[in-house]
């Protein structure tokens, strides 16, 4: 077994693989793999998205195969070129009635042409990335807008799926509905039942045979229920008509007014864009649990990923394209790993359109006006309804759908902008303001935002404060501009000159820091409590410690039960640092802390992640993952190494810890945390297997697999963010990672909850001088890649 790297080298075999300390590995070819769960996610989106394609072909009145074309195109070329991987893009249901409304207007090779310049629109923005500007507009916006959109679909198909035609204008469809319902069509209600019962019931199959069954999309098993039945009953119904594709119209230059050809782009435009990027976001938080190695999309590079993807569209005759949110839920919750499962289903689409032409034109097109409607019905969201309303912004989502319905997607949105922009400034300026006392304690209360505007009101309910009295001053509200915060300084400052007191808390009675003028100056950013008040960052360091706190700090008087003790101005003794940080984090820390400390101490702990990593001082594991009190069951050693099972020779600390955190503290997901520079990768480097077998070197010995592992030309290297490791010692970092998670996997307990799906495990790389953070992600070519965690908190994935 090879214990150092000049073994390695004596062995003639490995020599290719041995480098000087600063120059990088080489790197292996690169092969294409598509990944299993790939696959099998592709086939699942494209089982829903053929029946779903077709349909909302139908419901805007284009040519059946435009729906195909959009599918198939946005898997291909928005899978391919978008920023988000797992987002599957097509004909979407939110641009139903725009697409609907320009081929009655324009004719259908114009629609075709208006698609392509949208998609050259959403390009230019994409290439100005504004794409983030879009996540500016309210949530109550989009969702009244998509909910406006999905009650005109539904009214609309609604007279399909009664035997009828639908009317191009959606009050037409409401004027229209007692006559359709005096004269229904039997068969296509029947059809129309029938798939909606199949659509509803699938999904609720009990049993564990009904957990298998539902693997099969319930879109699929509606449409062809419905059509199996329609055939072996032979009922005459309309049924889809797929034209040669030597007959498919294409797009032609537009013909009709400019202005509204250019209203009508900027309305594509606006609605495939919102919808996308919206799209895009919430795939993202959908994937997160599943693939923390992914990260956030690229907004702007998704962008440009649906104006292409428009364009080709628009170009070979097919609908609009937009993210669609029931495709990309069902490929993220399919296991789907990368894009390969987006383009894939639009080569299945592909496939589908010339080869199965045949079965497709036996589906009644009442069956795909039901399963639409269902889709319509389903975007008028009561969780949506009652999040807005819980926001009080239900007046800005009535007044987006109502105005969706009854004038347009574009007029709609325009009203609800206009509405949520109203609603803003009404709360910005409704500020209440009430003086009361109780028990001798003069109690103000603020609720709303504190602006100029208030400054009037704010100063004479404070000056109704006795000097000398207790006061508690409560604040319910985001904000507060500079001029109510300085009046509110100058107020407090004064009363406590007086002799009085003052509390500063929120709604809940938890105090709040308001920051003093003093400390927003010299740009701490903390509030100040006196002269010699001393506010640093939690996790500053000793050695860089510059407080201007005075030598000895004031005695007695305390009510938070911490003695004070002498605070140094530049590094001293250690134990005066250590005294020193105990009365710094009880006089700053803990008043905020303590509510949480609190409940944690009522309800024992109950963290989500397994951490274990280095002993190394530079690792500071709350400050590099955001987290707080409660949230990491923290493991250190040096060299984060992992035991394997039985090789701790009577020391089970670490298997002790795992084992508590799997099967006692029910952890979700381990994390095994490297650093650069570490000194016990140097070490077993350079250890040499001869020397005295001191506590380290027999601690060390657990991190000899990752030496053969490095070792091993059947191995790939582990590599970093696009570049190669920097040297061998940081290319021992790395395979030291993904080989303690390899170990992981060896123990009891891990094995089982892995097989229960209940526990997942991360590799973890912090490069200390970079102040970087790495996670490892497999990559397409089956190599350990560590990729970069980015400053808005996506990860960049290698070039």
């Amino acid at each position: 077994m090879p214990a150092c790297v000049p073994a390695r080298a004596a062995d003639s075999t490995r020599t290719k693989r041995v480098h000087p300390p600063h120059s990088p590995p080489p790197r292996p070819p690169r092969r294409f793999r598509v990944a299993g769960a790939d696959l099998s996610a592709s086939l699942a989106v494209f089982l829903i998205a053929l029946p779903l394609s077709l349909g909302i072909a139908l419901a805007t009145g284009a040519p059946l195969q435009a729906g195909l074309v959009a599918a198939a195109v946005g898997g291909l070329v928005a899978g391919r070129l978008g920023g988000c991987p797992l987002q599957v893009s097509g004909p979407a249901a939110g641009l139903t009635v725009v697409t609907s409304d320009l081929i009655h207007r324009y004719g259908w090779r114009t629609t075709c042409a208006v698609t392509v310049l949208a998609g050259l629109a959403q390009l230019g923005l994409g290439c100005l990335r504004v794409a983030r500007t879009a996540l500016a507009v309210s949530p109550a916006i989009v969702h009244g807008m998509l909910a406006g959109i999905g009650a005109t679909i539904a009214v609309a198909q609604l007279h399909i799926v009664l035997g009828g035609t639908p009317q191009s204008a959606v009050l037409d469809n409401f004027r229209a509905l007692p006559a359709q319902l005096a004269h229904l069509h039997p068969a296509a209600v029947s059809v129309s039942v029938l798939t909606l019962a199949l659509l509803l019931a699938w999904p609720r199959l009990p049993g564990r045979s009904g957990h298998l069954l539902r693997r099969v999309p319930a879109p699929l098993v509606a449409v062809a229920g419905a059509t199996a039945t329609a055939s072996l009953a032979g009922l005459t119904l309309p049924r889809v008509d797929l034209p040669s594709w030597s007959s498919h119209a294409l797009a032609r230059l537009p013909e009709g007014p400019a202005l509204g050809v250019a209203a009508a782009v900027l309305t594509i435009t606006l609605v495939c864009s919102v919808q996308s990027l919206l799209g895009a976001v919430a795939v993202d938080k959908l994937a997160a649990r599943r693939h923390p190695h992914l990260g956030r999309s690229d907004l702007d590079r998704e962008l440009l990923g649906q104006g292409a993807a428009n364009i080709v569209s628009g170009a070979l005759g097919g609908l609009p394209i937009a993210g669609v949110a029931v495709r990309s839920t069902a490929n993220v919750n399919s296991g789907a790993v990368s894009r390969n499962s987006t383009m894939l289903h639009g080569v299945w689409v592909v496939v589908a359109a010339l080869l199965m032409v045949p079965a497709l034109e036996l589906i009644p097109l009442a069956s795909l006006a039901a399963l639409v409607m269902a889709v319509g019905i389903q975007m008028v969201s009561l969780h949506h309804i009652r999040t807005v309303t819980r926001h009080r912004e239900a007046l800005v989502y009535a007044v987006t759908t109502l105005g969706v319905v009854l004038l347009g997607v574009l007029q709609g949105v325009a009203l609800g902008v206009a509405a949520a922009v109203a609603v803003a400034l009404h709360r910005l300026t409704r500020t209440r303001i009430t003086h009361e006392q109780r028990k001798g304690v003069h109690h103000v209360r603020v609720r709303g935002q504190l602006t100029f505007l208030a400054v009037p009101r704010l100063s004479r309910a404070l000056h109704l404060v006795p000097a000398g009295a207790p006061a508690v001053v409560e604040l319910d509200g985001s904000f507060m501009d500079h001029a109510a915060h300085e009046s509110l300084q100058d107020w407090q400052r004064t009363h406590r000159a007086r002799g009085g007191t003052v509390a500063l808390t929120g709604r809940d009675g938890s105090p709040v820091a308001v920051p003093s003028l003093s400390s927003t100056r010299d740009g701490s950013g903390a509030g100040s409590s006196g002269p010699s008040a001393c506010r640093c960052r939690p996790w500053t360091p000793w050695r860089n410690h510059r407080c201007e706190r005075p030598p000895t700090a004031p005695t007695g008087g305390r009510t938070d039960g911490a003695a004070e003790v002498p605070g140094p101005t530049a590094p001293g003794p250690s134990g005066q640092q250590l005294a020193y940080g105990i009365s710094a984090f009880q006089r700053n820390t803990a008043p905020l802390v303590r509510g949480e400390l609190a409940r944690l101490a009522r309800e024992g702990q109950r963290p989500s992640h397994l951490f274990l990593t280095c002993a190394d001082s530079r690792l500071v594991t709350s400050m590099i993952t955001s987290s707080g009190p409660g949230d990491l069951f923290v493991v250190r050693n040096v060299g984060n190494l992992v035991p394997l099972p039985g090789a701790e020779s009577g020391d089970d600390s670490v298997a002790a810890a795992i084992e508590y955190a799997v099967d006692v503290l029910k952890v979700h997901s381990i994390t095994v945390c490297g650093h650069s520079g570490c000194g016990a990768m140097q070490a077993l480097l350079t250890s040499d297997a001869e020397g005295a077998q001191t506590p380290l070197r027999r601690w060390l010995r657990h991190g000899l697999p990752s030496l053969e592992r490095m070792a091993d030309d059947e191995r790939p290297w582990a590599r970093i963010a696009g570049r190669e490791p920097a040297d061998t010692v940081e290319q021992l970092c790395l395979t030291n990672v993904v080989q303690q998670l390899e170990h992981l996997r060896a123990h009891e307990s891990v094995a089982r909850a892995l097989d229960e799906g209940a526990l997942e495990l991360h590799g973890m790389y912090f490069h200390v001088g970079e102040a970087q953070a790495y996670l490892l992600a497999p990559s397409e070519v089956g190599d350990d890649v560590f990729s970069r965690v980015g400053a808005a908190g996506d990860l960049r994935h290698p070039a």
